[in-house]
């Protein structure tokens, strides 16, 4: 009897090193936004007149990534990213005058994303689609909003997130700008493009 308990105290004490190790394995980390200029966040729109594009870095993130086996993002929890609103640069400062009252960014000086949910699924080693569930913020008003992701843990272990969003102006509150009296009008339609890299 003895020694049948000494081999269960050995399987226990084995299977519980193995539990401990494997939890901190997957322990969330926290992750902050690395700065550079490859790190950017584009608005994409249309006009009556020619298309257009609004850029910044000026970008504030943070989120906690579950690394598993290979390299695999296995969650995402607690994640928040804002934007300064007036760092949006296109290449006219007529055009960016009108964006930021349009936005409100007087008012409202960040546009926000604060995750609720992710659902993760692989794509090959080091990769994974997100689907992330959160609420957007653009000139004080909230939407839920699905972004799609696609999460890559690179050789140096910083991640790569990458992908893109439709949206549209009005769902926000806002009224598409428009310029010379009315001669040149934006759609209502925008596609947010990001490019952001994480490091612990």
């Amino acid at each position: 009897m003895k020694i049948i308990n000494n081999k269960l105290i050995i399987v226990i004490t084995i299977m519980a090193v193995f539990l401990t190790m494997n939890a901190r394995k997957l322990r969330a980390q926290a992750y902050k936004l690395v700065p550079g200029k490859e790190v950017s966040i584009k608005v994409l729109g249309l006009s009556n007149v020619h298309d257009w594009t609004e850029v910044t870095s000026a970008i504030e993130s943070t989120g906690e990534f579950k690394i598993g086996d290979e390299n695999q993002i296995q969650a995402l929890e607690n994640f928040n990213l804002a934007v300064t609103a007036k760092s949006l640069k296109s290449e006219h400062d007529m055009m960016d005058t009108r964006t930021y009252k349009a936005i409100k960014a007087d008012q409202f000086p960040k546009i926000t994303f604060k995750l609720e949910s992710a659902v993760i699924t692989p794509v090959q080693k080091a990769k994974v689609n997100i689907k992330a569930t959160g609420n957007l913020t653009i000139a004080g008003v909230t939407q839920s909003v699905v972004l799609e992701v696609v999460a890559t843990v690179n050789a140096d272990n910083t991640i790569t997130c990458t992908g893109s969003k439709k949206i549209k102006l009005t769902d926000f509150k806002i009224d598409p700008p428009s310029y010379l009296l009315g001669a040149m009008k934006v759609t209502n339609d925008l596609t947010i493009q990001y490019n952001l890299t994480y490091k612990k």
